[in-house]
């Protein structure tokens, strides 16, 4: 198929990563290329120092411990919004390098406490392990507030694409196990519905960095078993919650030329539908990832959003 993808978006096509995910040779290919992706993008330099430091937290029962990487502005007094942050890549691909620029720029950017998280990957580590790594950390952000400087009051929840649905995921069990309360979820292109009957992904076979045969493959290894069948978990696929009342206030985004356009735009309808704030941004022109051509002024554009819905949903005031 041909689309209609934003004329600043075109000249990058060729030099974004092609992700075909069909087996695990090409799996492990597209993790190759994904870090040599994070070495080539242009670093952030913050213009307020920020503290980096990695450690590691308790995992879920008898599991590892997650590593995080702990992003503080540095010299704050005042305690700060916190946000536990889940990167992207499928399920099966990303570490906390992938958007490690991107998070330096947000805690520059907010003065707020980020929380990154390296949960295990499928196929290796299939559900719940992944979901499961993300809820340890969040417990662990909620008890060690005081330490980290984040106001309890003020912690949210926030994912790019799979770490969308991993996010949505975790505000489902923080409120189904009466886990911490959060305040705001962020839900980057979500990657939330295994079934894959939704329009966008059923035409969406060969659009740029994710399309239905990528979705196909993400889903099965998150899974480890075919995906649409009965039984799967809402904390796997969020899309299948039967009752989303309770859930923390959220803004969604999604891509026009994207397979999971119509899932996230499905979400956010039944999260306000449930009586949740939720607030939707669709962007024209765009496809998945397209938000790493950041000279294009859609991209600006969704950064800005995401910047002011990070702004309004964590209650930053100025100063």
């Amino acid at each position: 198929m041909t689309y209609a993808i934003d004329p600043e978006l075109l000249p990058w096509l060729d030099m974004l990563p092609a992700v075909t995910l069909t087996d695990h040779e090409s799996l492990l290919a597209a993790r190759s290329s994904m870090a040599q992706l994070a070495e080539v993008l242009p670093a952030y330099e913050p213009a307020n120092p920020v503290d980096v430091r990695d450690t590691a937290v308790p995992g879920p029962s008898d599991a590892p411990d997650v590593p995080v990487r702990v992003y503080t502005p540095a010299g704050r007094t005042a305690a700060a919004p916190g946000l536990l942050y889940i990167h992207g890549g499928g399920f099966v691909m990303g570490d906390l390098d992938t958007f490690d620029a991107h998070l330096l720029r947000l805690v520059d950017e907010l003065g707020i406490v980020i929380v990154s998280v390296d949960y295990r990957l499928a196929p290796e580590h299939p559900f719940p392990a992944p979901v499961e790594d993300c809820y340890a950390a969040l417990n662990w952000v909620a008890a060690k507030a005081g330490e980290l400087g984040i106001d309890p009051d003020r912690l949210g929840v926030a994912g790019e694409s799979a770490g969308g649905g991993l996010a949505a995921a975790v505000a489902l069990l923080a409120r189904d196990r009466g886990g911490p309360a959060l305040c705001f979820q962020y839900l980057g292109i979500p990657e939330l519905d295994d079934r894959l009957d939704t329009p966008s992904m059923r035409a969406y076979t060969d659009t740029p960095i994710w399309n239905r045969p990528n979705a196909v493959y993400s889903w099965t290894s998150y899974l480890g078993a075919e995906p649409g069948g009965d039984g799967v978990s809402p904390y796997a696929a969020p899309s299948r919650a039967a009752d989303l009342a309770g859930l923390p206030p959220a803004f969604v985004t999604t891509c026009q030329f994207d397979p999971l356009r119509d899932e996230g735009i499905d979400y956010a309808r039944r999260l306000a539908h449930a009586g949740v704030a939720a607030e939707l941004r669709h962007y024209p022109g765009t496809f998945h990832g397209s938000g790493l051509v950041e000279t294009a002024a859609v991209s600006r554009r969704m950064f800005a959003d995401e910047l002011d819905a990070l702004r309004r949903g964590l209650r930053i005031t100025a100063g």
